[in-house]
């Protein structure tokens, strides 16, 4: 199986801004669609953005020219840089990579999730 795990999220002021880290490790053949998703409180988890392995990306319209998602091959990893970040960012963030194992077809994988509090 593939392990996902992610780091980077805080607390931040309005304006402020984070960079969210996904590695994954594990038996991994290949590494294909990355994204990042986030969930409020009550409400339906959200793509927030994702990266082909082309590195073809597509953004939430609310996240559209604050956000930047970008990826590192050769470390297994993706990235999420958050700038001018605002209360209604805040959410619970997760990595989520489809990729192939030794022993898998090719099967979705999620991380932990790690917060995001945008407060003043």
């Amino acid at each position: 199986q593939v392990q996902l795990v992610e780091s980077g999220g805080g607390l931040v002021q309005p304006g402020g801004s984070l960079r969210l880290s996904c590695k994954a490790s594990g038996s991994i053949l290949r590494l294909f669609a990355m994204g990042w998703y986030r969930q409020n409180p009550g409400a339906q988890r959200e793509l927030v953005a994702s990266i082909t392995s082309g590195g073809s990306t597509n953004y939430a319209d609310s996240v559209k020219g604050r956000f930047t998602i970008s990826r590192d091959n050769a470390k297994n990893t993706v990235y999420l840089q958050m700038n001018v970040l605002k209360p209604e960012d805040t959410a619970v963030y997760l990595c989520n990579v489809r990729g192939s194992t030794y022993y898998t077809v090719p099967t979705d994988y999620w991380g932990q999730g790690t917060q995001v509090t945008v407060s003043s």
